[in-house]
């Protein structure tokens, strides 16, 4: 079996994904990733959800092989302003001091 790469995926026009939601995506994250142990990952699946509810672009890719199945990998792509200013608001103000963690992939 030979790894022949990954291609960017139009998700505007892929007969399943033009029809998510961003509440499909972010409960994409949750059933994918949301079983792996530990809290890092936890956190991580959590900074996700918020990522597509905040609006983050979604960025889907097909890996490919000689002899398997392609494989869809979904992740999130630069961090959207809508994000950037609720993880400000989550650690200023009344927030002061709290540490928002975008955790590790499982």
């Amino acid at each position: 079996m030979s790894y022949l790469g990954e291609t960017l995926v139009d998700v505007s026009t892929h007969p399943e994904y033009k029809h998510y939601t961003t509440n499909d995506w972010a409960m994409s994250f949750i059933s994918r990733y949301g079983q792996f142990d530990g809290d890092h990952h936890k956190a991580w699946v959590l900074d996700q959800v918020v990522r597509c509810l905040k609006n983050t672009p979604i960025v889907v890719k097909e890996a490919r092989w000689t002899d398997h199945e392609p494989e869809y990998r979904i992740i999130t792509g630069n961090p959207s302003e809508e994000y950037k200013e609720w993880v400000k608001d989550m650690t200023t103000g009344v927030n002061e001091g709290y540490d928002y963690d975008t955790g590790i992939a499982p």
